[in-house]
């Protein structure tokens, strides 16, 4: 994009919702219609995401912790909790995708 990144970075601060959208999430389909509608440039999703990541962005990482974030009980329900929600893995077992096969 060359001149435009910097330009492009100065949209994105304005956050979304100044774009239209109601919340202030950016989503790479959301980055990729900014681009669209001010730059006049065609990316597909995989291209926007590595735009963003050239340029110091990353995915998925907040730029600050939550306020009431309470490590201490995030700890326990991960030992505590979490392992009786998370669902098993399955066994590796001898398998075939052919019908007529049978585990003789």
């Amino acid at each position: 994009m060359g001149r435009s990144d910097t330009t492009l970075e100065a949209e994105l601060a304005k956050g979304p919702m100044a774009h239209g959208w109601p919340d202030q999430r950016w989503t790479l389909s959301r980055v990729k219609t900014v681009i669209g509608r001010r730059f006049h440039k065609s990316y597909i999703l995989q291209g926007v995401r590595r735009l963003l990541i050239r340029h110091g962005f990353s995915c998925h990482v907040p730029a600050r912790r939550a306020v009431g974030r309470d490590e201490e009980a995030i700890c326990g329900w991960v030992k505590v909790t979490w392992p009786h929600v998370e669902t098993p893995r399955r066994r590796s077992t001898h398998s075939s995708s052919s019908r007529n096969w049978r585990g003789t």
